[in-house]
């Protein structure tokens, strides 16, 4: 059975879809079965991997609101092992119709354990909200990832979402865990980046990924292309550092190669 992911934070561009998109990509290059669940209205994760959102008959909408079932929404892309439950600017709605529902937090656990034991990692993109889609999300979750960016309000972002894991934990899901906490747009020439990595650090020990991703121009640019970075520009600093964190998802060592490589790319 699959392991179900979350990639959540309450703040908007921190690399949420970034993550999910590229994460997936490099899963499904090392064999695994992987299926995103974009549960932001914006559908960023959606076009990251070149789905047109014009037409689509059956989206993450249909499935929250119980209209179809998740089967039906499924999308496999050109990219290797990889599939998508696309969403469209209609998801928005679904946040006002969801509070009226039975079961409303759970309505997508539902969904994901009907198609799990098909996948390796299902991978949810959630909005940038602490709002019914990231409940759904992490209450359908066994980890969740957090991406955050090392800037001093990121912290008190990070302990509004804490307070939130608290509370799926205590009421819809007691078995979520931290996947890891994920620093984007790395910058490790600034000292308040290292500041803010040392203070996580203090309050999440072993919790933080080695892999940092740095900005990176051709990371930037892949989603324009409809293409994970990996498939856009193989050779990039944005395809190196998010193999480096699938490794790390893998639960795979970096030996010394690995680490010199990291070392190097981030000067």
């Amino acid at each position: 059975m699959g392991k179900v992911i979350a990639v959540a934070n309450q703040k908007g561009g921190v690399g949420k879809s970034t993550t999910v998109v590229n994460l997936a990509a490099y899963l499904g290059s090392r064999g695994k079965k992987v299926l995103c669940i974009d549960t932001d209205a914006q559908g960023n994760a959606t076009t990251g991997f070149g789905i047109k959102k014009k037409g689509l008959s059956v989206t993450a909408y249909d499935i929250l609101i119980g209209k179809a079932k998740m089967e039906e929404a499924i999308i496999v892309t050109e990219f290797e092992n990889v599939s998508v439950v696309p969403a469209t600017a209609d998801l928005a709605g679904a946040e006002v119709e969801l509070v009226q529902m039975e079961d409303r937090f759970r309505r997508l656990k539902a969904q994901v354990l009907s198609v799990k034991e098909q996948y390796d990692y299902i991978l949810i993109d959630c909005p940038p909200a602490l709002g019914m889609l990231t409940l759904n999300g992490l209450t359908a979750s066994d980890e969740v990832l957090i991406p955050m960016l090392a800037e001093y309000y990121a912290l008190e972002g990070l302990t509004q979402l804490m307070h939130t894991l608290r509370l799926v934990r205590s009421n819809y899901n007691p078995s979520l865990e931290i996947c890891g906490i994920l620093f984007t747009m790395y910058d490790n020439r600034l000292n308040v980046s290292r500041q803010v990595v040392e203070e996580v650090e203090k309050y999440f020990p072993e919790k933080i990924f080695q892999t940092k991703i740095p900005r990176n121009v051709r990371l930037s640019e892949a989603p324009s292309y409809g293409k994970p970075v990996m498939y856009y520009d193989k050779a990039s600093k944005g395809a190196l550092f998010y193999e480096l964190l699938g490794k790390e998802v893998l639960g795979e060592e970096f030996d010394n190669k690995t680490k010199w490589r990291m070392r190097r790319a981030m000067t």
